[in-house]
């Protein structure tokens, strides 16, 4: 957990806790940093408004090293913080004020998500010029590939293995992310703008007033 206001930081960590998880705290950017690379975490609570170092480094700098699901928290939502937070490595965001209700709901799905990706098929997906590897997270288009986020890489891979279904947002947050109340929609667009900003503009289509489908054809 990172995060420089203490009220919230003891609240949240109190309230992991109870769920039965272990909870080291930190209230500056580069302590964070070396804690991870100490502890080796399983999540990141992430604060976008540090102290030493911003949010944003924190999270380019502890996914380069390893990658691991965050869950980003901000104070401001705008449209331009949720890109770039996502962008750099983040699985998710909530903006303050949140209930730790729903923290902790975020918590326990990225959590199953990360728990499943062992069972991804091994076999590479090929559609048109696009081509997935499931078991090494990588992807290609055209021959180049391209460098996804833990959740780039999950949605572009659950839409390349049902080409052709249209996916309400909806939907996408309960078969990817493992949201079960389907709250988030603005998440989803995000990634969704992620991924044609690295594979091209066609990779994911909109079908307005329903959903996303895979852009290209077989």
């Amino acid at each position: 957990m990172v995060e420089d206001e203490a009220p919230i930081a003891n609240a949240v960590a109190a309230r992991l806790r109870s769920e039965g998880f272990d909870v080291d705290v930190s209230g500056d950017g580069r302590d964070a940093v070396d804690r991870c690379e100490r502890l080796r975490p399983d999540l990141v609570v992430l604060d976008l408004m540090l102290p030493g170092l911003d949010g944003l480094e924190v999270c380019r700098r502890i996914q380069r090293e390893r990658p691991v699901p965050v869950l980003m928290l901000t104070a401001r939502d705008s449209e331009t913080d949720t890109v770039v937070g996502l962008t750099v490595g983040a699985d998710d965001y909530l903006t303050k004020p949140f209930s730790p209700r729903e923290l902790v709901a975020r918590v326990h799905a990225l959590l199953r998500r990360v728990e499943r990706m062992p069972e991804q098929s091994s076999g590479r997906l090929v559609v048109g010029d696009l081509e997935v590897d499931p078991a090494g997270r990588r992807a290609w288009r055209a021959g180049t590939e391209a460098t996804l986020t833990p959740t780039e890489f999950d949605l572009l891979h659950h839409l390349v293995a049902h080409p052709g279904v249209v996916y309400a947002r909806e939907r996408l947050l309960t078969e990817v992310w493992g949201y079960r109340d389907g709250a988030g929609a603005r998440t989803v667009d995000s990634h969704v703008r992620g991924l044609r900003s690295k594979l091209g503009a066609d990779i994911v289509r909109t079908v307005h007033g329903v959903g996303y489908s895979l852009g290209i054809e077989p």
